[in-house]
């Protein structure tokens, strides 16, 4: 597994941009910053710490897909643990296997400092070699989206 991290500093309170990076208050704002990953993504189920959640989204087929998670952690509005344990393909949960095990049990998390009104987002992840370039790719372009929800509302 490789480690991976992006920032961004917003100027919003942290417990807006938790609120608004979570999609606590309204789904559809987790929705617009993931749509850069894929412009299907949602998740289904809950934040609580220990709940099972899935990240999916649409492919090219209309099959659903993505990822089978529970969050480790939960510390409102200031850090979120999520912990990837499976995978969602053709709308069936994957969690044992070759394709689960080269990444299983990596974690994304997510952690909010406020200073003065503004808010440090770290992001820090495990992924495979082979979704390295994507992530580079897309996570900076996300985290400026959800920058610009947070600062427009």
């Amino acid at each position: 597994m490789e480690k991976l991290q992006y920032k961004t500093t917003i100027k919003a309170p942290a417990a807006k941009v938790f609120d608004i990076m979570l999609g606590l208050g309204n789904k559809s704002t987790y929705e617009q910053w993931t749509a850069l990953f894929n412009p299907t993504s949602t998740y289904e189920g809950t934040w609580d710490k220990g709940s099972k959640i899935l990240f999916v989204g649409v492919d090219e087929k209309g099959e659903k897909g993505g990822m089978v998670s529970k969050i480790a952690e939960h510390v409102p509005n200031q850090f979120v643990s999520i912990q990837h344990y499976g995978l969602v393909k053709a709308d069936q949960e994957i969690t044992e296997g070759p394709e689960v095990e080269k990444w299983a049990n990596g974690f994304e998390n997510y952690s909010f400092e406020e200073n003065n009104g503004t808010t440090t987002v770290t992001v820090n992840l495990d992924t495979t070699e082979d979704f390295i370039d994507y992530m580079n790719e897309s996570y900076p372009k996300a985290l400026e989206k959800l920058k610009e929800i947070c600062e427009k509302h």
